[in-house]
């Protein structure tokens, strides 16, 4: 889009058609997404790219969960807004300030509407 002043989302999902969907619809709202497919990916990102929302699963595979990046991410970025997504009922919610939890399936405009919240109050 050439937007620069478009906001940047980091999403982070292991599962290509899930993170592809997501992607696919935040561009399409006007977003700039860097995606990542792992915890370990998306720490990299974390901490040399530039980002406003962090969109992140919660079980990945590699040595990160979705809370150990958001909490990682948070060390440098303290008012980062995160939402967390899980496809799995056993994964109990947090309640993390700046935060969003939604179960799969979740509709992406829910998904959409969070990013909107979340960065209206910084």
């Amino acid at each position: 889009m050439g937007n620069e002043s478009a906001m940047r989302i980091l999403l982070v999902e292991d599962d290509f058609l899930v993170r592809d969907t997501i992607a696919y619809d935040l561009r399409e709202r006007g977003y700039v997404v860097i995606e990542a497919e792992s915890g370990d990916e998306a720490l990299l990102i974390c901490r040399g790219a530039e980002f406003d929302v962090l969109v992140t699963d919660i079980r990945m595979p590699g040595k990160l969960n979705g809370w150990d990046l958001a909490e990682s991410c948070r060390e440098s970025r303290p008012n980062l807004p995160v939402i967390y997504t899980t496809g799995y009922s056993d994964v109990p919610s947090r309640h993390v300030p700046g935060s969003r939890y939604f179960g799969k399936p979740y509709q992406l405009e829910a998904v959409a509407n969070a990013i909107v919240e979340l960065t209206s109050r910084r």
